[in-house]
């Protein structure tokens, strides 16, 4: 792996950042000049360079992913992180991937997208009532961010939550690091958690006064234990 030549950000960035954010808007636009993890910025810049065969002509987002989705959803998907030849490559979140398409497929059905493929921005996709987002925005080496990682993007999900929060109703979480990297957000922006907060498992819930927080079922979530954006 191959270490990126343009300078990476202190750790606290994400931290010192996300809350002075107003809008989803300026939320995404920042995320996707965050460089706060090494390695991730590493692994992303490099999946880019070197590329898959049947992508050789593409030039490669190869930064942070951003959530998509209008502000005023009531309807939350939680993912894990962009896949390397997927969201870090299309620079679209659950665009370019086999997860992805099923995802998309499963919106059309039920309404919630303008048309079930996804394959680049400026695809015409558009979203209705629902905003999808991740825990880790850049695409991690084999599929696996760290915990520090994790925690070093959290402000970026804990600050898109909180600009969402007025029409949240509802948060669906795809993957058991998904859920575990969500409910400490919640619980630190306020919302009741049980004790001890519940382990993950397909058709888990977390009732709150505001939204409802349950785990996706494995047909839903057509990669749980690794990336799918």
């Amino acid at each position: 792996m191959r270490t990126s030549r343009r300078t990476t950000q202190k750790p606290v960035f994400p931290a010192r950042t996300a809350p002075r954010t107003g809008s989803l808007d300026e939320l995404d636009a920042v995320i996707a000049t965050c460089r706060a993890c090494p390695r991730l910025v590493s692994w992303r810049e490099e999946a880019a360079r070197v590329k898959r065969r049947a992508f050789r002509d593409w030039e490669y987002w190869a930064r942070p992913v951003p959530g998509l989705g209008p502000s005023d959803a009531p309807l939350s998907i939680v993912g894990l992180a962009p896949a390397a030849h997927g969201g870090n490559r299309t620079g679209r979140i659950f665009t370019g991937d086999p997860s992805g398409d099923a995802l998309y497929a499963a919106l059309y059905d039920i309404g919630l997208a303008s048309q079930p493929t996804a394959t680049h921005r400026g695809d015409g996709l558009e979203l209705s009532g629902v905003r999808i987002t991740v825990p880790v925005h850049c695409a991690p080496p084999d599929n696996r961010p760290t915990i520090t990682e994790r925690d070093t993007c959290r402000p970026w999900l804990a600050r898109e939550l909180e600009l969402l929060r007025p029409t949240l109703r509802a948060i669906v979480v795809l993957g058991a690091f998904a859920w575990q990297a969500l409910l400490p957000v919640l619980a630190e922006a306020g919302w009741q958690m049980p004790r001890p907060r519940p382990a993950f498992g397909h058709g888990a819930e977390v009732l709150h006064t505001s939204a409802t927080v349950v785990s996706a079922p494995p047909a839903t979530s057509p990669r749980a234990g690794s990336t799918g954006s």
